[in-house]
């Protein structure tokens, strides 16, 4: 039992959960308790939190690593796939093949711009920070080029339709999608001889070495993972909006790298935990969702989100044994 509440972060974020849980309660007097709020909240959460689980993998893997391209990166994939897909399937008249292959090339999109960036970072020697703001813009760019600047609206599918708006058993669909897609990276992380090794890179990446881990490989896998992910983001707002476009989600990216910051993945690398990210991302859509509820302008969101990072980034690096006012005496 005293295990399961040793980890600090996970209970204040857990804590963080239910004050802002408590206050949008009382501040609409019960009506943020709703049903259908809470289906609104789950079926938004998944586009945004596996964009941060993608964000995440790249810290770990250290040698100061972050994938900047995942948005732009989500929102190719989904013009690839609503421009390419039309041309090979009769949405009419095979609707769960249109929704099958759009999956498979907005996937396949996602798999190759990580790679892409993985062969760049880990194979070229570029500074994972600069690579993935070089690719972002390339990805964006190629986005507007194949859409023209404007939205791209999905042919009538059904199934696709099914995947970005309905329910089972009560619970979003895609919201199951990113609990399958979270207990499957955790399981990975803790579990996987890949996870140990990946810890192991980026707390140490000159012990990795030594140990005779393949610090270029295993980049590559990661990137390549955080793209497939965007790419699943990607068909997620696909299926969520019936739409696409290039510029999808402005301010997205700041949010992802916030939830990946706030679940305690450390910039430096070496450390993170799936169910912390889970908690991280749920506290960040309440709040959202409350300000929602108090008409609270967007310009105000994204300061406050930027504020919040700057906050969390900065209070990873103090010390706060440093500043206690009574410690203990040895012997």
């Amino acid at each position: 039992m005293k295990r399961q509440f040793s980890d600090p972060q996970l209970n204040f974020l857990v804590g963080i959960n239910v004050l802002i849980l408590l206050a949008a309660t009382v501040l609409s007097h019960g009506d943020f308790l709703d049903v259908y709020n809470f289906q609104s909240m789950a079926s938004q959460l998944p586009e945004l939190a596996l964009l941060a689980i993608g964000v995440s993998l790249a810290m770990i893997a250290g040698n100061g690593g972050i994938d900047l391209s995942v948005l732009g990166m989500a929102n190719l994939a989904g013009v690839v796939a609503a421009t390419v897909v039309p041309l090979l399937v009769d949405a009419d008249a095979t609707p769960w093949g249109y929704t099958g292959m759009f999956i498979v090339v907005a996937l396949a999109t996602g798999l190759l711009g990580g790679l892409l960036n993985g062969w760049l970072i880990a194979g070229v020697g570029l500074t994972p920070i600069l690579c993935t703001l070089g690719t972002q813009l390339i990805f964006t760019g190629a986005a507007v080029v194949l859409s023209k600047g404007s939205s791209v609206r999905l042919a009538s599918a059904e199934p696709m339709s099914m995947i970005g708006n309905e329910n089972l058993f009560g619970v979003p669909i895609p919201f199951l999608i990113f609990m399958v897609v979270l207990l499957a990276i955790g399981w990975l992380l803790r579990y996987s001889p890949f996870g140990i090794r990946l810890f192991l890179l980026g707390t140490n990446a000159k012990a990795a070495r030594y140990a005779g881990i393949p610090g270029t490989r295993m980049l590559i896998i990661t990137y390549a993972l955080s793209g497939v992910l965007a790419g699943l983001a990607g068909v997620i707002i696909a299926a969520r909006t019936a739409s696409v476009k290039a510029d999808y989600g402005s301010s997205y990216l700041l949010i992802a790298i916030l939830v990946a910051v706030m679940a305690g993945v450390r910039p430096q690398g070496g450390y993170g935990r799936m169910v912390c990210l889970f908690f991280s991302a749920t506290a960040l859509q309440l709040l959202s969702s409350t300000f929602n509820l108090l008409d609270i302008s967007n310009f105000f969101r994204d300061c406050a989100w930027g504020l919040l990072l700057l906050c969390f980034l900065a209070s990873a690096r103090i010390n706060f044994s440093d500043y206690r006012l009574f410690t203990p005496r040895k012997g």
